[in-house]
């Protein structure tokens, strides 16, 4: 089995960016292999999406959050109540990731030393998808700085990329 890593912008999608990913992590899981993705918005969410309706979360996703599942979930609340998202994402990201934790418990991984969701700790969480994944799919929307950080360590590493770019 290999594991494909899923990085993407959170901040936009579009519906060609969405039918990209959709496709893409239907393949991946459709010849037994499984994504590693980080839980944000955006494309992280559109993976997990995917996997929920086509694929096993128990065997063929690994959630990689910055920090401690509740407090991230506390985050994005926070985020929503600051009006960086709408309450509408909020509520469903933290939908997905506590069905997540109630199936597929073993799937998300959120035992880092940081207790902050921030750059510091979304990069550190990029550096352990990165390192364990055997290949990235990264889906980068206006140059977003979050992937650019995930196709940098995957080239530092020698991990084969597959980049697809969007301007929105």
């Amino acid at each position: 089995m290999k594991w494909y890593a899923i990085s993407g912008s959170w901040r936009q999608t579009n519906d060609k960016v969405k039918t990209d990913v959709i496709n893409i992590v239907k393949d991946i899981i459709t010849q037994g292999n499984g994504i590693i993705t980080g839980g944000a918005l955006g494309v992280d969410y559109i993976a997990t999406q995917t996997i929920i309706e086509f694929g096993d979360p128990k065997t063929q996703l690994k959630l990689y959050l910055p920090i401690k599942l509740d407090s991230f979930c506390k985050h994005y609340r926070k985020r929503a109540d600051e009006g960086v998202i709408t309450q509408e994402q909020a509520d469903l990201i933290t939908f997905q990731l506590e069905k997540i934790a109630k199936v597929a418990p073993n799937s998300i991984f959120d035992e880092w030393s940081f207790i902050n969701a921030n750059v510091e700790s979304y990069y550190a969480r990029n550096t352990k998808i990165i390192e364990d994944c055997d290949e990235l799919y990264a889906f980068q929307v206006n140059n977003s700085e979050g992937t650019q950080d995930a196709i940098n360590k995957a080239k530092e590493m020698n991990k084969k990329i597959y980049l697809k770019k969007y301007n929105i």
